[in-house]
C-alpha cells in the first residue's frame, strides 16, 4: 500500500517538476528564454510539457489534468497576446475567453455527440444484436468468426469515435463468451481459440479507426491542430476516400494474417453458431427503439457522406457536427435514449472537457509564438532532401512515436503541431498532402503496444496474450500495415489529392 502511495505521488508531482525544469533550463545560460523565443512563450511551453507528461502518466483523470493546465495558463495570462504585444500580459477577461475557447470548437462537439450516438447503440441493444447476428452467420469456422468480429467493428466505427467503446460494448463481451465454450481460458489453452479472437478484436478495431474520420477521437483532433497550424484539412468523405484502398486491403487481410501468424488450434465448430443463434433468439424480435436507431444511423451516414452531392438541398454541405447533434435530437425524440441518459453519459462529458482543454492548450502554442520560433529553428535544415524521401521519413517518425504514448489523444496533442511546423519547413513538399499522409495511419498504428490506443488495455487485460507476445505481434502487424500503406497509400493519395475537398487554413 505504501508503495502504491509513493508511486501515485511520484506520478502526481512529476509533471510539475518536469515543467519547472523546462522553465528554468535557459537560466543556466543566463537567459530567461532561448534566443528568439519570448519569455511568455517559454513559460507556456513549460506548462504545456507538464500537461503532456501528466497525460502520459495519468495520476489523476486526464480531463482534470487538462483543466489544471488551462487554469494555470489563465491565471498567469499566458494566452494569445493582443496585436503588437510580445511579452505584455493580456487582460484577465481575455485570458479566460481564450481558456474556454475550446468549448466552442465544432470538432470537440462532434466527438462528444458521437459518444452519445454510441450510447444509443448500447442502450437499445442494437450493438449486441448486430454482433450476435453476424457471429451466427459467419461463425461456423474460426476464420469466419474472425471476419464477423472485424465486420461488427467496421459497421459501428463511423458512429462511435472510441474503439474502446466499440470493443467494450459489443465485440469484447461476445469474444469472451465464445472462448470458454472451447475450454480456452487465459490460464488454460489460450491458443485454442481465445488468443486468436482477442488479437483479431484489437487489430480490426485499429484498422477501422483509420478507415473513418469518426473511427477514433484523435482523428478529428489532429485536423483541428493542422488547421491551427495554417494548413488545410479534409472532410469526412475525403478522409474515407483517401484511405479507401488501404482500408479495404487491411480489413480483408487482418483475420487471415492473424490466422497465419498466430493460428488458433480450433479451426471451426458448429457450437459457436448454435450458441449465437440461441443468444440471438433470446433477444426476441427487433424492438422499436432499435429500428429507430437504425434509421437515425442511416440518416446520419447519408448526411455525412452524401450531403455534398445535393447542391440545391438545404442539407448541402451540412456540417458534420450539426449532423451529429441532429442525430442526438432524433434519438431522444424517438426514445432511443432519454434526456437523463444524455445528461448521465459521463464518458461523453468527460471527453468534452478533456478535448476542449487540449484544443485550447495546443492552439495556444501557436498563439503565443512558440510554433513560429520552432519553425525558424527548422528553416533551411532540410534543403536538398528529396520530397519522397522526406515524406516517408516523416510518416515513419510520426507513426512509430506511438511507442512512447499511452493515449492517442496525448500523442496528437504533443506532436501534431511540431510536425506541422516541420512539414512546412521542408522545400518542395505539398503541405496539405503530406500532413494527410501523416495522420491517416494513426488508427492502425495504435496496435503497436498494449497501451497504444483506447481499446488496447481492454484486450490486453483479458490475459489471453502475454506481454512479450503482445509487443511482438504489435510490431509485426504494425510493420506489415505500414508497408502496405507506403506502397499503396502514397501513390493513391498522389492520384486522388486534386479531387479531395479541403477547407480551413491556407493553401499549401
Amino acid at each position: 500500500m505504501e508503495k502504491d502511495k509513493v508511486a501515485f505521488f511520484a506520478k502526481l508531482f512529476a509533471p510539475v517538476v518536469f515543467g519547472l525544469i523546462i522553465f528554468i533550463l535557459p537560466k543556466f545560460w543566463g537567459v530567461d528564454a532561448p534566443e528568439g523565443c519570448s519569455y511568455n512563450a517559454w513559460i507556456y511551453f513549460a506548462v504545456f510539457m507538464g500537461l503532456i507528461l501528466g497525460l502520459i502518466l495519468e495520476p489523476i483523470p486526464p480531463a482534470f489534468i487538462g483543466v489544471i493546465a488551462i487554469v494555470i495558463a489563465v491565471v498567469l495570462r499566458l494566452g494569445p497576446k493582443d496585436s503588437g504585444l510580445v511579452d505584455a500580459k493580456i487582460t484577465a477577461a481575455a485570458a479566460l475567453n481564450w481558456g474556454i475557447s475550446g468549448f466552442s470548437n465544432a470538432v470537440v462537439w462532434l466527438i462528444f455527440a458521437a459518444f452519445t450516438i454510441g450510447l444509443g447503440f448500447s442502450k437499445t441493444g442494437l450493438g449486441e444484436r448486430l454482433a450476435l447476428y453476424l457471429v451466427s452467420k459467419l461463425g461456423r469456422s474460426t476464420l469466419g468468426l474472425g471476419y464477423a468480429i472485424a465486420l461488427v467493428d467496421l459497421i459501428l466505427a463511423p458512429f462511435i469515435p472510441s474503439n474502446a467503446a466499440r470493443s467494450g460494448g459489443s465485440v469484447y463481451p461476445v469474444v469472451t463468451s465464445i472462448a470458454p465454450m472451447f475450454d480456452s481460458h487465459p490460464d488454460k489453452n489460450p491458443r485454442k481459440i481465445g488468443a486468436y479472437l482477442i488479437w483479431v478484436g484489437l487489430a480490426s478495431a485499429c484498422v477501422s479507426s483509420s478507415i473513418f474520420l469518426t473511427g477514433q477521437a484523435p482523428n478529428p483532433l489532429a485536423l483541428t491542430q493542422i488547421e491551427k497550424g495554417g494548413a488545410q484539412v479534409v472532410d469526412w468523405v475525403s478522409w474515407f476516400l483517401a484511405f479507401l484502398p488501404v482500408g479495404i486491403i487491411l480489413f480483408l487481410i487482418t483475420p487471415i494474417l492473424a490466422y497465419v501468424i498466430y493460428p488458433p488450434e480450433v479451426k471451426g465448430s458448429k457450437e459457436v453458431v448454435t450458441w449465437a443463434k440461441e443468444k440471438y433468439a433470446a433477444l426476441g424480435k427487433i424492438t422499436r427503439p432499435q429500428i429507430f436507431m437504425i434509421i437515425i444511423a442511416l440518416i446520419g451516414l447519408v448526411l455525412w457522406v452524401g450531403g455534398s452531392f445535393f447542391p440545391k438541398s438545404a442539407l448541402y454541405n451540412l456540417n458534420a457536427t450539426t449532423t451529429a447533434l441532429l442525430m442526438i435530437v432524433l434519438m431522444v425524440a424517438a426514445k432511443c435514449i432519454t434526456w437523463q441518459d444524455f445528461l448521465g453519459n459521463k464518458p461523453a462529458w468527460n471527453t468534452l472537457v478533456w478535448f476542449a482543454t487540449l484544443v485550447a492548450m495546443a492552439g495556444g502554442l501557436n498563439n503565443v509564438g512558440f510554433i513560429a520560433w520552432l519553425a525558424n529553428l527548422f528553416d533551411g535544415k532540410f534543403d536538398g532532401v528529396e520530397p519522397i524521401v522526406a515524406i516517408i521519413a516523416l510518416v515513419l517518425a510520426f507513426s512509430w512515436l506511438r511507442y512512447f504514448f499511452a493515449s492517442g489523444t496525448a500523442y496528437v496533442t504533443a506532436v501534431m503541431l511540431i510536425f506541422v511546423t516541420l512539414v512546412q519547413s521542408i522545400p518542395g513538399l505539398d503541405v496539405n498532402k503530406t500532413l494527410l499522409l501523416l495522420i491517416l495511419p494513426m488508427g492502425f498504428m495504435g496496435i503497436i503496444t498494449p497501451y497504444g490506443t483506447g481499446c488496447s488495455p481492454l484486450w490486453f487485460g483479458s490475459h489471453y496474450i502475454k506481454g512479450p507476445t503482445f509487443f511482438l505481434l504489435g510490431g509485426i502487424f504494425a510493420a506489415i500495415y505500414m508497408v502496405i500503406y507506403l506502397l499503396v497509400g502514397i501513390p493513391w493519395i498522389d492520384f486522388i489529392m486534386p479531387n479531395l475537398s479541403l477547407h480551413g487554413g491556407a493553401a499549401a
